[in-house]
């Protein structure tokens, strides 16, 4: 319905939704839906009057996303905040679905939809701008079932011709699509795209010198030296490109499982935190290519948030080893065995490892083992409480502190054992942080919202919730043809406004255009 712009801003700007209106009371949205848009054309239409999309469609998808499924991951963005969502979840749960829906979410005719919360939340419209309230058609879904992923059908810019698994995939210009632009000409100007999915970087970037990509995403760190001076600027024949650089709402951090036997001790945890030397991470084994994890949680990305007025931990072994005698440790003796799990996938993830176990050895006088996981294995055993200490990532889903912070709420923990604990893995309790938190989550000000917010960041900081390690820079290499396609912080891409400035040769005018 809403979208965000794909410019720094990040904005809430209109898509689907023509407009909206909140009422007074902060609870009841109602928004008008354009008209004339259309789901792209698809076989599992019957009929040319399916396409058309009306607020039933989002009824549809909005009542889905509030059923509880094992492809369903997105209840959590309804829960607890639209009214109604709670009870049709359980009804789904007890295989008897509420007659109507979420109670919450009604139409009011093809082209008015309302949705009425709980109470305010002064991020709901980021709600509705997130991939899990994007829409679908039911004839899809019925067609397709979970093989909807490789069947997209949906009313971008851009429709799903091919998908070649661990390939690429081949988006096409959607010839029905809505939008225009400021002067009324249809959009997209682009006829296509192709993702490529290139495993190494070099590889990546080889394609990239030859012509063969038109844009580049991530650099190998190993050769950033190469690429790039000491101001960041490109050199050498790295000059004839266009380099995009911007910090990320994105941060990496270690995870501990607060209900472990090691990791339930906060000063157990500050010793680790106080035992990293995350200068010298970013510096040396990340080659720059991030930002000191010395802050709360909240990267330094988000407009208007003083991320950088909490204080994190800086490198002091002396005060880790202090803290780790204090918990029962002395000199790092009889330390329990304890293993870090991390993805497979990535060398950087392990380039990054190996220096931090080896920081704690050398600061704490404690070893660990580490074991590669496929990322599904990882994320099972972090969600199920399998894993005592991790490595995990959050990128933003909206450009709000409520979206880091939101890992640390309580309210998710499950209260029966053996229940996964999905968004606060850690399962981090905090009567404090959770008053707070929610405190902010229905403060309409921005500016007095976000000051509780970094109240919340400093007090998940002081606890030592998690081990935060750096914050993401993105890096974009761009051929110098290419035009019109902005960064930001959460690398949401905009194609639909992109143009290529000279000509194409005839070759390339046979080909789609690239990343």
């Amino acid at each position: 319905m809403t979208r965000l712009s794909q410019k720094r801003d990040l904005a809430i700007i209109s898509s689907l939704a023509e407009s909206w209106e909140i009422d007074t009371s902060l609870t009841l949205y109602t928004f008008y839906l354009q008209k004339g848009v259309k789901f792209h054309d698809d076989p599992c239409f019957s009929s040319a009057e399916q396409r058309n999309v009306t607020a039933h469609n989002f009824k549809y998808c909005f009542d889905k996303l509030c059923e509880s499924s094992p492809e369903n991951k997105g209840f959590w963005v309804f829960k607890d905040k639209v009214k109604g969502a709670n009870e049709y979840y359980q009804s789904s749960l007890d295989g008897n679905l509420l007659e109507g829906g979420v109670s919450g979410v009604t139409v009011i005719d093809d082209y008015t939809l309302t949705i009425e919360l709980e109470q305010p939340f002064a991020n709901f419209l980021y709600i509705l701008a997130m991939p899990f309230t994007n829409l679908f058609p039911k004839e899809a879904l019925d067609m397709y079932g979970s093989g909807l992923r490789t069947y997209c059908v949906g009313t971008g810019a851009f429709e799903l011709n091919q998908v070649k698994e661990d390939e690429a995939v081949i988006l096409v210009r959607n010839e029905d699509y809505w939008g225009t632009d400021q002067y009324g000409n249809s959009l997209p100007y682009l006829d296509g795209i192709k993702v490529s999915f290139i495993k190494e970087k070099k590889s990546e970037l080889f394609e990239f010198n030859k012509g063969n990509l038109d844009m580049v995403y991530k650099l190998p760190i190993e050769m950033l030296d190469e690429i790039l001076d000491d101001n960041e600027n490109t050199k050498g024949s790295y000059k004839q490109y266009q380099l995009q650089i911007t910090p990320a709402l994105a941060i990496q951090y270690y995870g501990f499982q607060h209900q472990s036997e090691i990791f339930k001790d906060k000063k157990v945890r500050q010793a680790f935190n106080y035992a990293i030397d995350r200068r010298k991470l970013v510096d040396f084994t990340m080659k720059g290519a991030g930002i000191k994890g010395i802050y709360g949680v909240v990267p330094p990305a988000v407009p208007f948030y003083d991320s950088k007025s909490v204080k994190g931990y800086q490198f002091d072994p002396n005060k880790a080893a202090r803290l780790l005698a204090e918990a029962g440790y002395p000199d790092g003796k009889d330390f329990p065995e304890f293993t870090l799990q991390i993805n497979s996938g990535g060398g950087r993830n392990i380039q990054v490892a190996e220096a931090i176990l080896k920081m704690l050895e050398e600061n704490l006088n404690i070893s660990a083992q580490m074991t590669v996981l496929p990322w599904g294995q990882l994320l099972e055993n972090l969600e199920s409480g399998k894993a005592a200490f991790w490595r995990i990532s959050w990128v933003a889903d909206y450009p709000d502190p409520e979206n880091f912070l939101n890992l640390f709420y309580s309210v998710y923990i499950p209260k029966k054992e053996g229940e996964k604990s999905y968004l606060n893995t850690t399962r981090y309790e905090s009567q404090v942080f959770d008053s707070l938190f929610t405190l902010a989550m229905r403060t309409e000000n921005e500016d007095e919202r976000f000051k509780i917010y970094l109240q919340a960041d400093s007090v998940v900081i002081n606890d030592a919730a998690i081990l935060p390690l750096y914050y993401d820079k993105y890096y974009r290499l761009l051929q110098g043809y290419v035009q019109d396609l902005y960064q930001n912080a959460m690398e949401l891409r905009d194609f639909r406004k992109v143009y290529f400035a000279e000509p194409v040769t005839e070759e390339g005018e046979e080909e789609l255009a690239s990343e």
